[in-house]
């Protein structure tokens, strides 16, 4: 068996932890230190897939439309929002972590064909939450997936972005008949209150981690009236 070769790791802020990014062939991980298991695998994206899918689904013919992915991961999300959207598009993708960014410039960015180099996106290097808090923009679809669910894991700050603060912000950042969707790796029915607590109208989608097989993910979707 080929040997896991490590290529970098990352700090995350705040004192979340380290990132350590590894290839073997052309599989790739993304390790978070004091966590059993891969926070990633280049071979494990379907529902991060369906995450951009079923958060688009209403803009393929819009014009001009602007979506908000929270969480660069492995590119596997904002790959699946470009395609969804129209050409005259745009896709911003926040990502806290620089070094994840570096990743996906490089050799990382193949899994996803590099979808950094599409003119229609642009990257904020830095929390989401300062994009929800600005004010200065407004997007038909944000797409969540910058943790492990509507809990941080990986960075404790990230709770504010569930709780209904978070979410109240999210709910005025975007445009009438906007959609909120939200990556989980489970159930969480509080979460779901919340969402409904803020005037969201709420769906729950459950989505294998591979097509027909894998773990069982949660897809919040949530839609502003």
């Amino acid at each position: 068996m080929i040997p896991w070769q490590q290529l970098g790791n990352a700090q995350i802020p705040n004192n979340g932890g380290e990132l350590k990014f590894s290839q073997r062939g052309d599989e790739f991980s993304i390790r978070l230190s004091g966590i059993r298991g891969e926070l990633m695998n280049s071979r494990v994206y379907h529902s991060e897939k369906v995450l951009a899918e079923l958060g688009c689904a209403h803009l393929p013919s819009q014009p001009h439309a602007h979506v908000l992915v929270g969480g660069l991961g492995m590119g596997y999300t904002l790959a699946s929002a470009l395609k969804s959207v129209s050409t005259t598009s745009h896709v911003t993708v926040a990502e806290l972590i620089p070094e994840v960014v570096t990743w996906n410039q490089g050799p990382l960015g193949q899994c996803a064909n590099y979808p950094l180099n599409d003119p229609r996106t642009k990257v904020h290097i830095g929390d989401v939450k300062e994009l929800l808090v600005a004010g200065q923009t407004q997007f038909d679809a944000i797409l969540l997936d910058v943790d492990n669910g509507p809990e941080g894991l990986t960075h404790k700050n990230n709770n504010w972005l569930y709780s209904e603060q978070g979410l109240q912000a999210i709910y005025n950042t975007l445009l009438p008949k906007g959609v909120l969707a939200v990556w989980s790796a489970g159930p969480d029915y509080l979460f779901s209150v919340r969402l409904k607590n803020i005037g969201f109208k709420v769906d729950t989608k459950v989505v294998r981690a591979r097509p027909g097989k894998g773990s069982k993910h949660s897809i919040f979707l949530a839609k502003k009236n």
